[in-house]
């Protein structure tokens, strides 16, 4: 009985086996025959994280253009226009007589900044007074404005400490305790993990991530959509293959889609980050074990979701239109502590929340796996959580197409 027993355990893990390997077997042929899906499920992992990284490679504007209009036409003006104007960022490109023909310029996109020197400005330095250099910067652009204020405030920061010295020194204070009385805390910023300041290397790291999961769903919808469209069981795959097995058709295409992206995943995190001079110092061992739950979790979310996509079009729309919500949510672009509660508890829904945040720890900020053990345990729930509403969707699914088989049956007799 004991042998008979075990032949019995074994024939059924083989079957078990291989109704698992014929499900990967179809999806694998069901994805590459569609070409839309192919397109976004291996095209789009390659093509979209270079195209994005591209547009942004400069990180920084250089040589923003800029116009002067010096009122003061002294020889304090001109130099602070030279100091302006020799900063790597802007470049002072055009010099008016007035604000008006200035206001011209930029109206006509020549330029993108003003800066205003007063007609008084060298009299008020000379006499000990206060004076004002104005600042007009174009806000169409937030890298325009950062990088037009920055240049010019420094500039003029600078030039108002040497004249502090110069005052220090005509009143007998010289040496270090000019220094001291110039500047009384003087200050030494630095700038971590993004020494440049570059835009690319801030935002690109989140898009990555980003891309992953949303080509992944967006993937997995269009199959669905497809099948719901051409398949009267409206699943992944025929009657078949179920016999009564929702975890093998599950699990067989869990696994299609796992193994496809894991490739994928070491292209966009490892490959990309070099070619394009981002921020890479996380450990790949470390990346790798956080893809685990995040492309599980991911792949089970798209399952859940996918079986209500009634057609191709609607995956369509809701990767267009969550995308960007989803970057916000991330606490990315905005900072997540003062993101509204509900949005926060809202964010964690998708994946991708806690993937940007862990992978940003890991590879621009050095951390490794127990300094992301919130986010990688928060990713693992969410595997658990999703394969379960992804089994019950699945079996609604197959009992729903049951009962109209067997309805279907009892008219034709």
């Amino acid at each position: 009985m004991n042998t008979s027993h075990k032949t019995s355990s074994l024939n059924k893990i083989i079957a078990i086996l291989k109704d698992t390997l014929n499900v990967i077997k179809i999806e694998f042929r069901t994805l590459f025959k569609d070409r839309g899906v192919v397109t976004m499920l291996v095209l789009a992992p390659l093509a979209y994280p270079l195209l994005y990284c591209s547009l942004y490679k400069n990180e920084t504007l250089i040589d923003v253009p800029i116009a002067a209009v010096d009122c003061s036409r002294s020889q304090e003006s001109r130099e602070l226009l030279r100091h302006i104007d020799a900063t790597q960022n802007v470049q002072v490109i055009s010099k008016f007589s007035t604000l008006a023909e200035a206001k011209q310029a930029y109206n006509e996109k020549k330029v993108h900044g003003v800066v205003y020197i007063p007609a008084d400005f060298s009299k008020k330095l000379n006499t000990g007074d206060q004076t004002t250099v104005s600042v007009y910067c174009d806000i169409s652009s937030f890298m325009y404005y950062r990088i037009i204020n920055q240049a010019c405030s420094n500039c003029i920061l600078a030039m108002s400490n040497q004249i502090q010295m110069e005052r220090l020194n005509a009143n007998g204070i010289t040496g270090e305790s000019a220094k001291i009385a110039a500047s009384p805390i003087p200050y030494d910023a630095v700038i971590l993990y993004n020494e440049g300041a570059g835009f690319a290397s801030f935002l690109m790291p989140a898009i990555l991530i980003l891309i992953i999961q949303q080509t992944l769903f967006l993937g997995i919808g269009m199959i669905t959509g497809t099948s719901r469209e051409e398949n009267r069981f409206h699943v992944l795959v025929s009657s078949s293959i179920y016999k009564g097995s929702t975890l093998r058709v599950i699990i067989g295409k869990s696994i299609c889609y796992f193994s496809m992206f894991a490739a994928w995943s070491f292209f966009v995190l490892q490959f990309v980050p070099r070619l394009f001079n981002l921020p890479h110092i996380g450990i790949p061992f470390d990346i790798m074990m956080l893809m685990i739950p995040f492309l599980l979790s991911t792949v089970f979310f798209s399952m859940t979701v996918a079986v209500f996509i009634p057609n191709r079009e609607t995956g369509i729309v809701l990767f267009m239109f969550m995308s960007l919500i989803i970057l916000f949510l991330s606490g990315v672009s905005w900072p997540e502590s003062n993101i509204n509660g509900f949005w926060r508890a809202f964010g964690w829904i998708f994946p991708a929340t806690c993937g940007i945040q862990a992978y940003i720890k890991i590879n621009t900020l050095g951390a490794d796996l127990h300094h992301i053990s919130f986010e990688y345990i928060s990713l693992s729930v969410q595997t658990v959580i999703y394969f379960i509403t992804t089994y019950w969707a699945y079996r609604w699914q197959i009992m729903k197409s049951a009962r109209k088989s067997l309805n279907k049956a009892e008219i034709t007799k």
